[in-house]
């Protein structure tokens, strides 16, 4: 049986949404051109601080040479990759990062809940803002500057512990010249410089909680802490979930700042990092390609990570990044 005219004409003609993709986006882009301008400055700076500068990753698999170049530098393949592996201080680094990671990990994410959830349920405003500005303040004193403020508190002669300790009786100990005081410093310093900023994006998703929840709970006879349990956790979950997907996608990439900071001859052993490494071997050492080829291996494990995090959230909790 032929088909008939108006079956023909249905199957050679696009489909609307496809051919008129196109048209809706030029129309979008005319009536919300200031919207597309707000967002260029951003994307221009990724692509040039970010997205073009990938290509020179390949340096990791040359005997990259200054005076040749990048691209002119001979291949040597997996051989950088083969050092750093082959180094005796490859156990060390890798734990020492992956441990000050997950200890910062534990540490700082459950905290700006827990302050967020305690400060959405404070009904005197003056009380809430005074503690906003206190927890939240700390996030733009510069790292220089907090680890100065922990050198002088645990210095062993003039510090603020060492006067406490001296005044029962007990000798002052240097707390950055032990190696494992170093974790403790590095997390529990970033946790009271971090902790309020984070907790203003709970805010955000609490302020975002149907009123009419808390009246259903209320009326059902929940107290404070069952609406905190049934409404308040379950509201914010996405955004806890993303959160923690992308804590755990950087889980790797330790800052580079406070650690070197922080570190001494003395605590060398568990505050060398992937990042202080890096350092030493790109910058004074001056071996490029070697200290690219350890970035492009943390970078390697952090994308790892993250897409297996997602994953698991996804078939968890059914929300993730994308």
């Amino acid at each position: 049986m032929a088909p008939t005219p108006l079956a023909a004409t249905a199957a050679t003609t696009p489909p609307a949404n496809r051919r008129g993709r196109p048209g809706r986006t030029r129309r979008s882009i005319r009536r919300h051109w200031q919207l597309y301008l707000l967002v260029l400055p951003p994307l221009v700076y990724f692509a040039l601080f970010k997205y073009v500068p990938m290509a020179n990753a390949v340096i990791a698999f040359k005997a990259y040479n200054v005076i040749a170049g990048i691209w002119a530098s001979p291949w040597v393949g997996l051989e950088h990759f083969e050092r750093f592996f082959s180094n005796p201080v490859f156990g060390t680094i890798v734990s020492n990062t992956f441990l000050l990671s997950l200890y910062a990990l534990i540490a700082s994410f459950p905290i700006p809940i827990i302050l967020a959830l305690a400060l959405n349920e404070v009904r005197s405003r003056f009380f809430k803002r005074t503690v906003q500005m206190v927890t939240y303040a700390p996030y733009f004193i510069s790292t220089v500057i907090v680890v100065s403020m922990a050198i002088l508190i645990l210095s062993p002669r003039i510090g603020l512990l060492s006067g406490i300790t001296g005044f029962f009786g007990l000798p002052a100990t240097d707390y950055l010249a032990q190696p494992d005081f170093f974790r403790h410093v590095y997390v529990w310093s970033e946790v009271w410089q971090t902790a309020g900023y984070s907790a203003v994006i709970y805010l955000a998703a609490l302020a975002g909680v149907d009123p009419g929840l808390y009246e259903a709970a209320k009326v059902d006879g929940a107290n404070r802490l069952q609406k905190i349990w049934h409404v308040d956790l379950p509201s914010i979950m996405p955004t806890v979930v993303v959160v923690l997907i992308l804590s755990v996608g950087s889980i790797m990439a330790v800052g580079f700042e406070k650690a070197f900071l922080l570190q001494n001859p003395l605590n060398l052993s568990q505050s060398e990092i992937i990042a202080t490494y890096t350092y030493k071997i790109g910058i004074q050492n001056a071996d490029f390609s070697l200290a690219t080829a350890v970035g492009l291996f943390n970078s390697a494990i952090n994308l790892v990570l993250l897409l297996g995090v997602n994953a698991v959230s996804k078939r968890v909790t059914g929300s993730g990044l994308w």
